[in-house]
């Protein structure tokens, strides 16, 4: 992953210094892609980072679940809907590989403490992205809308639950995303860095057999959270 993200940046530096020598961040710089923005259809590709982790809600407060999360990878393609000149309908279909280590409180073996979730999504974007005015190569914008993801390691189909070390989730959940970014306008292809978070709106957990389960028994709620750190190409 670190020689992944290495790649991404040696390959924006070595474009950007050959940039850089036609005032790309200059006051009057030469315009790159000038009528990009005007294609009623395009298409892209990106490639990222993620932070997940779960936001849950207690019947006992006093006990809570410690969340360990990891730095994941995102890869996916991108189908973008030109509406109108600021607002643009974008569908953004990815994979997304990312693990959380939950501690349960109460336990003395550690074995029985810790659950790692391991998930795979196959994640399903519809969002709007409003630009600003572009001010030579550089045009900011937000971006927000709705999402399903289906989980891959779910475990949602095992009869096993955390009595035989298996966690179990469901396998789809709904999620709203709000995010923002910048499209740099380069020689030969837009390049946008974006930041983005998720929020699931339905509980995910499913539950263990015993009602009375120290894994599940206290738990209202669990919903994914996460950040989505972006580098899309066009």
């Amino acid at each position: 992953m670190k020689k992944i993200f290495a790649i991404i940046l040696l390959s924006l530096s070595l474009q950007s210094h050959a940039q850089f020598g036609k005032g790309l961040f200059s006051s009057d710089p030469i315009i790159n892609l000038e009528n990009w923005d005007k294609q009623r259809v395009h298409w892209g590709y990106f490639l990222g980072f993620n932070a997940y982790d779960f936001k849950f809600d207690y019947k006992n407060p006093d006990q809570d679940i410690q969340v360990k999360g990891t730095t994941g990878f995102n890869v996916g393609l991108i189908g973008n809907l030109r509406l109108q000149e600021y607002i643009d309908l974008r569908f953004e279909p990815g994979l997304y590989y990312t693990q959380r280590d939950l501690y349960f409180p109460g336990f003395a073996d550690e074995a029985d403490a810790l659950r790692q979730v391991k998930s795979t999504y196959i994640h399903f974007p519809l969002l709007l992205k409003f630009s600003a005015l572009r001010t030579g190569n550089i045009r900011p914008f937000l971006v927000g809308g709705v999402s399903t993801s289906l989980n891959l390691g779910s475990n949602s189909k095992s009869k096993d639950d955390n009595l035989n070390e298996r966690f179990r989730m469901k396998q789809w959940t709904n999620n709203y995303e709000l995010g923002f970014g910048v499209d740099l306008y380069l020689e030969y292809f837009k390049f946008s860095p974006s930041i983005r978070g998720v929020f699931g709106l339905n509980d995910e957990i499913i539950r263990d057999n015993d009602p009375n389960s120290p894994w599940t028994g206290n738990v209202g709620s669990m919903k994914t959270r996460g950040v989505f750190v972006n580098f899309t190409f066009q």
